[in-house]
């Protein structure tokens, strides 16, 4: 038996007799899909970045699409599910993703995800299609990373013939991950390391990256971490500027969490009107009230906002008290200053030696290394 075809809207309006009485939490509901749906928040974000003419196009539709099947994707993993449901197993999933959605704010995180995005594939102030389906991709690629195993050593001792014995054993992980090819059981190529960086470039999982030295120069991990641990110190203070540095960069985290602070929804009444990039807008609120004499670099790089609260880049060197790496973090962090001091600078090894010998930083006056000079007036 067919469904009779409807003439117009206003007649499916009136069509009880196939669609039923309408539930008393319909508004509630639409209204709460609206607000926190994956679909509808994929939507309005990618529709930010975009122009009208662009955004209309079936093309661009289909990347809000492929964004909307990568959140699909993350919230269907099953240690989302787990957080997410908790112990409330009366009402669908679905409506737990929705409420979980809203609490959290799932669309101002996508905003700045996508805003974050377009700039590190090199489509800043581009609102055309091909910008929009780049990084909607790029953004759904990192959303399915899937889990990988890790190996773990389980230390056994045995008193009784005083020996040490190794047990190995695999876990799943998603949330912290090795830098480097991620493999399966079978050993089979998961995702390589390009993937992970991505994934880790972004709020989702993984949360937590371990690289070897080989991920402390030219790679960028600074969109969604201002903390670095030092497992085993470097011998060479460049080599510990490098590897902060990776998460020292343009608009880092840091950053942009000293301008939401700063500016916030107050900078953003009367400027913003709901479409266009909020991110844009919070930065150009934050370049009006940030006096910046050195070309983007305090406001883009460097702000450290005010207040206690304020977030800075974290360096963390677990070490045991009283071991060597106590007396060599101090040697590092001198010669760190030294070496930032020197650099760019004609002859930097004899101003080195020149500030060595005179007490380091702190024991030199009148000397100003800054690039710029510029009039107090």
């Amino acid at each position: 038996m067919g469904v009779p075809r409807l003439r117009d809207r206003g007649e499916l309006a009136l069509a009880d007799s196939l669609l039923g009485a309408a539930p008393e939490d319909l508004i509630d509901v639409l209204t709460e899909i609206a607000l926190g749906g994956p679909g509808a928040c994929a939507l309005r974000a990618l529709g930010r970045l975009a122009s009208a003419e662009a955004f209309g196009s079936d093309d661009a539709l289909a990347a809000a699409a492929a964004l909307a099947e990568g959140l699909r994707s993350l919230f269907n993993q099953p240690t989302a599910m787990a957080m997410i449901r908790g112990r409330e197993l009366d009402a669908p999933y679905w409506r737990h993703v929705v409420d979980y959605s809203i609490a959290g704010s799932l669309q101002a995180v996508l905003d700045e995800y996508l805003h974050v995005l377009r700039e590190a594939n090199g489509h800043a102030g581009r609102d055309d299609v091909v910008a929009l389906r780049d990084v909607a991709e790029a953004a759904a690629e990192a959303l399915g990373m899937r889990t990988s195993r890790v190996g773990v050593d389980e230390i056994r001792v045995d008193s009784v013939e005083s020996r040490v014995d190794f047990k190995r054993f695999h876990l799943r992980t998603r949330f912290a991950l090795r830098f480097g090819e991620l493999k399966d059981d079978s050993g089979e190529v998961l995702a390589r390391a390009g993937s992970v960086r991505q994934a880790f470039n972004s709020p989702f999982p993984p949360f937590i990256l371990a690289s070897t030295a080989i991920g402390q120069e030219g790679l960028d991990f600074h969109c969604y971490c201002h903390a670095l641990y030092h497992w085993n110190l470097p011998s060479n203070p460049v080599y510990l500027e490098q590897r902060e540095g990776r998460i020292q960069r343009f608009k880092g985290h840091a950053v942009r969490r000293n301008v939401a602070a700063d500016v916030g929804l107050a900078g953003l009444r009367g400027r913003w009107a709901g479409h266009g990039d909020p991110w844009d807008v919070l930065f150009g609120a934050a370049a009006e009230q940030v006096e910046d004499q050195v070309g983007g670099l305090i406001l883009y790089w460097i702000y450290e906002g005010e207040g206690q609260g304020a977030a800075r880049v974290e360096r963390r060197v677990p070490m045991l008290l009283m071991s060597r790496e106590v007396g060599q973090l101090k040697r590092l962090k001198r010669g760190l200053a030294l070496y930032r001091l020197a650099f760019g600078q004609p002859r930097q090894e004899e101003m080195l030696a020149f500030l060595g010998e005179n007490g380091g930083a702190g024991g030199v006056q009148g000397i100003c290394l800054a690039p710029f000079v510029f009039d107090a007036e």
